[in-house]
């Protein structure tokens, strides 16, 4: 007997644009309601009058990554905190950019929001934590900065590496 999901039950990839700063907002929602979602998160410190405060902020202000079946999609606006869902046509690519994303993200690297995807060199890491991963290069002064794109949503999320980890991909 096949015990695989039908294609409408097959949990799917969609990302949804919140309203303003309701990434979190969602993230709770959803975990009431049984939706698995992914808000890559990066650390930031500021000192306020001599204290020094740690932050989680969304790498992608605004967006929040959801998988569930088509069908469910209708439950997401029932929160208060979506602007709009929009579908991923390619899974297995957003999947694995998603990925690549998080992988950096629990490196320790310095990681930063590049809000555009820069035009450069097609590399591949052939050293340190994020080994085998691809990126694209934007020239700057000092290391080099390799960006992780996350096509789909237009932005990528930029890293900074040694130029001698790198090589053409």
């Amino acid at each position: 007997m096949d015990r695989s999901p039908s294609p409408s039950n097959q949990p799917l990839w969609f990302v949804v644009h919140t309203r303003p700063r309701c990434e979190k907002k969602l993230v709770q929602y959803c975990q009431q309601e049984g939706i698995s979602t992914t808000l890559p998160l990066y650390r930031t410190v500021h000192k306020y009058r001599g204290k020094t405060v740690a932050f989680e902020k969304p790498l992608f202000p605004g967006y929040v990554f959801v998988r569930m079946p088509r069908p469910q999609r209708q439950s997401i606006f029932q929160s208060k905190h979506v602007a709009n869902l929009l579908e991923v046509f390619d899974q297995d690519q957003f999947e694995h950019q998603l990925g690549n994303i998080l992988t950096a993200l629990e490196s320790d690297l310095p990681i930063t929001l590049a809000p555009e995807i820069g035009v450069g060199t097609r590399v591949v890491l052939k050293s340190g934590p994020l080994e085998g991963m691809e990126g694209w290069v934007e020239k700057r002064h000092g290391p080099a900065i390799v960006l992780l794109r996350l096509d789909f949503i237009g932005q990528a999320a930029a890293i900074q590496v040694e130029a001698h980890h790198l090589q053409p991909a």
